[in-house]
């Protein structure tokens, strides 16, 4: 039996594995200054992103405490024993293994390590995938052809088919070494009298972790003989597949949902693959599931998703009474994303691999174009269930969808929205429709209250514009202006700390700012300070004490006090690497506070009667994403 693995093989391993690759592949990370990247914490449910990876040291999260080194994370996120850790990663990164005589780890889990049950699998599925090309898979082929997907494209999924005979996968497994004991602990075979194949007759389509690793299957009925009448059949809860926690297609999408900050929520295999193939690469499925709070933290770590970058997650449901039960589901676990969500149904009631078929790439895309807020969805299928005509009938659809208030995340934000929402699908007075809003929020006339969220800093956004109107560029709003250093603000703050320590390093890349890039009521006003004494570019020896000098406004001077002395958080300095990356995140974060803007009046705009206006704030919106997506290329390239 093999013994300790030599610790410079160890070394040599933990040298070689870049830590940032690696949990890339279970988190997006995101650049935080000082060469450390930050992104949404794996190990514990957090709204802002706590979790620190610097490549050059580790990990940590400063919300939980959890940290450590590269093995250490596979170590928790997969449940591995230090060995598999090692033994995983030195695959990947083509280092060979040495082990001593004599000194065995004690830290080996029992039964079948975790790299045995992967390896099973990818024999499997590409002995599945093999199968497809087999005579006895003409029934397969006929099913996917049905639906639009040639050869080429199952091979792009990895679809295969199981073999009927029922022993097929078990003689091939056992030729490449695997027992018994490894293939029905990975769910691969069962035992009855015997041991069989679990999938026999039926076209799969693998599952994969968001590394890449196939860790289970789902397989659908396609023999009318076929003993098992459930349509479709998917591998049982084992050590490396656990249903509530998986996603199909995360392999395949994780990049692009991070790149664009949107998730599309399809319900079944064949819908992911229409998506993707139609150009809606951040198409995911549950896996013989309803979507539930494991999937949503999923989710949540590859869009980062946080006040700072708020994305969309976006639900196709079918139209039918099932698909309204569904959206309702969701509408429950609102609160668990700070991103908004939304719901997208095609009026024919087809989904998106039927939509394809029938009406091509473009119809797909357009669905998802043509989203509208979840809770607006749910209100209105709510609304549905009451006779209008009737006084009672209006008064009841009234108390039900306000009673929709108490499963929102954003109660306070949205009360007043709810209330609109109702009065114009009731035909109710939007007085009495507001007294049963704040009654079923469990709130006074004039009370506040509710769970903050992306709203609630989209509001305070606003206000503080308000006050930017209403006040000097030296002298902002006194009153219940926010903390400087609230998180909202850090990218303001990092900022205007270059453009004060560091002018003839900004003055190069800051030519685009403006003031309303700032939206701390300070902030904007030691920007406008700046600006009115020539900009970075005038800067002089005594540059922060001239501006210093002056401010007008006392709060202004104290800021420009600190913004001086505090540390720029990167170890090279300001070069312009460190600088551009700043300026444009910054730059992006007020390309997306335009795009609220212009999505909010593009949803309050009907597109029949107002045609010419919906166009042109249509065509806005495209150009406003394609800018902002600018933006974030070269903040990302220049980091």
């Amino acid at each position: 039996m093999a013994g300790r693995i030599r610790e410079e093989d160890i070394a040599e391993v933990r040298e070689k594995a870049k830590i940032d690759e690696v949990i890339s592949d279970y988190v997006t990370l995101r650049p935080a200054g000082g060469g450390s990247l930050k992104g949404l914490c794996p190990f514990h449910d957090e709204k802002s992103p706590s979790f620190n990876v610097r490549p050059d040291r580790g990990w940590h999260c400063f919300g939980c405490g959890e940290g450590g080194d590269v093995f250490a994370f596979l170590m928790k996120i997969d449940g591995l024993g230090f060995s598999e850790a090692v033994e995983r990663l030195a695959d990947k990164v083509g280092v060979t293994l040495r082990r001593e005589e004599g000194d065995l780890r004690q830290d080996r889990p029992r039964g079948p390590q975790r790299g045995r049950l992967v390896e099973a699998h990818k024999v499997a599925q590409e002995f599945y995938a093999d199968a497809l090309d087999t005579p006895d898979a003409l029934v397969a082929r006929q099913f996917l052809g049905e639906r639009g997907f040639d050869q080429g494209t199952a091979a792009q999924f990895g679809v295969g088919f199981a073999p009927r005979d029922g022993e097929s996968l078990l003689r091939h497994l056992r030729q490449r070494k695997f027992t018994d004991e490894e293939t029905v602990a990975a769910g691969l075979v069962a035992i009855g009298r015997s041991a069989y194949d679990r999938f026999r007759g039926r076209l799969l389509w693998p599952i994969r972790d968001s590394s890449g690793d196939t860790i289970g299957f789902g397989a659908r009925r396609i023999f009318d003989d076929d003993r098992i009448e459930a349509k479709y059949l998917n591998t049982p809860e084992t050590a490396i597949y656990k249903k509530s926690q998986v996603l199909y297609g995360i392999d395949l999408a994780r990049r692009e949902i991070a790149r664009s900050s949107k998730a599309v929520v399809v319900e079944g295999y064949t819908d992911v693959m229409a998506c993707h193939l139609s150009g809606v690469g951040t198409a995911v499925a549950t896996c013989g599931t309803a979507f539930g709070d494991d999937h949503a933290r999923i989710l949540r770590r590859f869009l980062n998703d946080h006040a700072e970058f708020p994305g969309e997650v976006i639900f196709t449901f079918d139209g039918d009474a099932a698909g309204q039960k569904a959206a309702l589901r969701a509408f429950g676990g609102d609160q668990n994303f700070v991103s908004q969500t939304y719901v997208a149904i095609e009026p024919t009631g087809l989904d998106p691999c039927d939509l394809r078929l029938q009406q091509g790439e473009a119809a797909v895309r357009e669905l998802v174009a043509r989203r509208q807020p979840l809770y607006r969805f749910v209100l209105a299928n709510v609304v549905k269930k009451y006779d209008l005509d009737r006084a009672e009938g209006r008064v009841g659809a009234v108390r039900e969808a306000a009673a929709l208030v108490h499963s929102s995340r954003d109660t306070a934000v949205v009360a007043s929205s709810f209330a609109r929402e109702i009065s114009s699908l009731t035909g109710m007075d939007p007085a009495d429709v507001q007294v049963e809003v704040r009654r079923a929020a469990g709130r006074r006339p004039n009370g506040g209250g509710g769970s903050g969220g992306r709203r609630d800093v989209a509001q305070q956004g606003s206000q503080q514009g308000s006050q930017h109107g209403s006040q000097p560029a030296s002298q902002p709003a006194a009153a219940q202006v926010p903390d400087l250093r609230d998180p909202r603000f850090v990218l303001e703050r990092e900022t205007l700390k270059l453009v004060v320590q560091e002018p003839a390093a900004v003055a190069r890349t800051t030519h685009d700012l403006g003031a309303n890039d700032f939206t701390h009521p300070t902030y904007r006003a030691v920007w406008e300070l700046v600006a009115q004494n020539g900009g970075p570019a005038a800067a002089d020896p005594d540059w922060a004490g001239r501006l210093r000098d002056r401010a007008a406004d006392q709060a202004v001077a104290a800021a420009l006090s600190a913004l001086a002395v505090e540390p720029v958080p990167s170890r090279k300095g300001a070069d312009d690497a460190f600088v551009a990356n700043t300026v444009y995140r910054l730059q992006e974060l007020t390309a997306q506070r335009r795009i609220a803007e212009v999505k909010s009046r593009l949803q309050r705009t009907n597109p029949v009667e107002q045609t010419a206006e919906y166009n042109r704030m249509f065509g806005e919106l495209t150009a406003l994403e394609q800018h902002r997506r600018q933006l974030r290329d070269l903040a990302l390239g220049a980091s």
